[in-house]
């Protein structure tokens, strides 16, 4: 890594999608909804089968291969109950996205929707969620923080996704990750970096239902005003939203997108996704942000909402 400017002397662009909740329950076996997935089956049998549709995805991918990015975020829900069977589905169709280099991952609350053998879920993904230069394969090697540094960005990923009782879709970032985060901010903060901090849960108290929240939020809050960032970036609400954090380092734009996948049927916003190009300037960064919005009128992603944000740091 380093901090020189030229390493941002042209735009760099990548983009953000979520919960695309892509699998399929079709010929689930009965013994495995005894648990938490039993109650996600039948909101899928009831709702997200009509919501989450395979026809705005195949739009997106195409809408995707339209794109020079240096990076693809996936903020997590690719599943509905966590079972292995989605977890192939997924890894299926991560691999028709691109290569793992190109695509950085995060799960969500319905992949770990109850315990599971690593070797049979998780470890199907792991190439997408690795950092850079993690060719570790043996056991659970993943390590939040994850890192990957493309063209002067420091995407720095987090999960929060554990498992949890019935009726709640909560999330926890560990201890582990809480005493890294710090010392990776700070590295890439001296590096020069323009920082993207990416998570499935919305890491700012109180702007989620008691059910649906960030257990830890104040704590991920906390390091985020000490040490700062550039952006943050997630999902799991399935509606978009712009907030900003005042960090002792400016300000901090949190951006959360809805679901890649939804119609829209039920109160919820229909599927869009983010682009961003990211400029150093002389004192920081400008953001352009081009939001891709589902059209189902002509079935394709069409430009939506665009935003231009200045992000003033003093590196």
């Amino acid at each position: 890594m380093t901090g020189d400017e030229e390493h941002q002397a042209m735009p760099q662009c990548f983009a953000q999608l979520s919960d695309p909740h892509l699998s399929s329950l079709k010929g689930v076996r009965g013994r495995d909804l005894f648990s938490k997935r039993g109650l996600g089956y039948l909101s899928w049998r009831r709702k997200r089968r009509f919501e989450h549709r395979t026809e705005v995805l195949e739009a997106l991918q195409r809408d995707l291969e339209l794109s020079e990015l240096d990076q693809l975020l996936v903020t997590g829900d690719l599943t509905h109950i966590g079972l292995p069977q989605e977890f192939e589905q997924a890894r299926q169709w991560l691999q028709e996205l691109g290569n793992p280099g190109q695509i950085a991952l995060v799960p969500g609350n319905h992949d770990a929707c109850v315990a599971a053998p690593w070797s049979e879920t998780f470890a199907l993904w792991q190439d997408y969620m690795a950092s850079d230069n993690d060719h570790n394969t043996a056991g659970e090697t993943v390590n939040f923080p994850s890192l990957r540094v493309r063209e002067g960005i420091a995407f720095i990923g987090l999960s929060s996704a554990c498992p949890k009782p019935p009726l709640m879709a909560t999330g926890t970032i560990d201890s582990e990750q809480l005493n890294r985060l710090p010392a990776l901010l700070q590295r890439t903060a001296d590096a020069g970096l323009f920082r993207v901090v990416y998570l499935h849960h919305c890491p700012v108290a109180g702007k989620e239902k008691w059910r649906k929240r960030l257990t830890n939020a104040p704590e991920i809050q906390a390091l985020l005003e000490e040490y700062g960032a550039e952006m943050v970036l997630h999902g799991h609400g399935h509606r978009a939203h712009y907030n900003e954090l005042q960090t002792r380092h400016g300000s901090l734009p949190i951006i959360a997108v809805p679901s890649a996948s939804a119609l829209g049927l039920h109160g919820a916003d229909i599927a869009h996704y983010n682009r961003y190009q990211i400029e150093r300037t002389g004192g920081g960064w400008q953001a352009s942000i081009d939001s891709r919005r589902y059209r189902p009128e002509v079935g394709e992603f069409c430009e939506g909402t665009n935003r231009t944000l200045r992000i003033n740091r003093s590196h």
